[in-house]
């Protein structure tokens, strides 16, 4: 399944300019044969926006889910996208999938806030497996600092992801989390991993790029600069399942010896 990476900050604090950039890129990934757009966390809204997160926050299935729906089925495929997710009072850092006939196929909230601006703004979400089943492959999201614990990545692999989408906002100097810590997680779970970070400056923020797309082998298939680009890989299931048969991990594990990490 070709699978296409929109690494962008997008057009922060314009819901309406976002959701022309991710018009566009879907587009652009479509012709290029793609079948799934990632975009990075928070991408409909903005990073860092301070308190127009909760302005701007929308319930799961609000308008721009709407328009993101209408822009999949134009386009013939599925979009990952990163959001404030309303819910009640609270307020949550969430990333949704949306099939290529518009239908809205998972969404879920990120469990592990990162620094005092997340938790300030957000609700941690308390459900650490997020899956559904896209194009003959078991794909699960996943927000940013979420990949850093391998608890949270075993717990997907554990559960038969294949492809885990990890919408991030990325900054500087954490880029080792791009370039070695991904594609680890993606060799010791046997699976592909989809990083797909914001660019540039931010607020006080710079995002450092990098986005990638790492194989079950631990070898990035592509990876993004530090500007504004979209980058494209294939997830192959028949070599999944062959390193997944060289390399069995999950199959030698001893579970018994490990009651102490909980």
């Amino acid at each position: 399944m070709r699978t296409a990476l929109l690494q962008s900050s997008g057009r922060p604090g314009s819901t309406v300019e976002n959701l022309k950039v991710l018009d566009e890129a879907a587009g652009r990934a479509a012709a290029a044969g793609a079948a799934l757009l990632a975009a990075p966390e928070m991408f409909l809204t903005g990073y860092a926006i301070g308190d127009d997160i909760a302005r701007l926050a929308e319930p799961a299935d609000g308008d721009a889910a709407d328009a993101i729906a209408d822009i999949a089925s134009r386009h013939g495929l599925a979009i990952a996208y990163g959001y404030p997710e309303r819910s009640s009072e609270a307020v949550y850092n969430s990333a949704q999938l949306i099939s290529a006939d518009g239908t809205r196929l998972a969404n879920y909230r990120k469990t592990h806030l990162f620094g005092c601006f997340e938790r300030d703004h957000f609700t941690p979400g308390d459900q650490p497996v997020v899956q559904a089943e896209l194009n003959g492959l078991r794909v699960g999201l996943m927000i940013c600092y979420d990949v850093e614990f391998p608890e949270n990545v075993r717990a997907h692999a554990l559960a038969g992801t294949d492809l885990l989408l990890v919408p991030t906002a990325q900054m500087h100097p954490f880029q080792f989390v791009a370039e070695c810590v991904v594609p680890v997680r993606a060799f010791e779970n046997q699976m592909y991993i989809a990083y797909v970070n914001r660019a540039g400056q931010e607020g006080e923020f710079e995002f450092v790029g990098l986005s990638t797309l790492a194989g079950p082998d631990g070898i990035a298939r592509t990876r993004a600069g530090r500007g504004e680009e979209l980058v494209l890989a294939d997830v192959d299931p028949a070599f999944l399942a062959a390193s997944r048969e060289a390399n069995p991990y999950l199959k030698d594990r001893r579970p018994g010896l490990y009651g102490s990490l909980v």
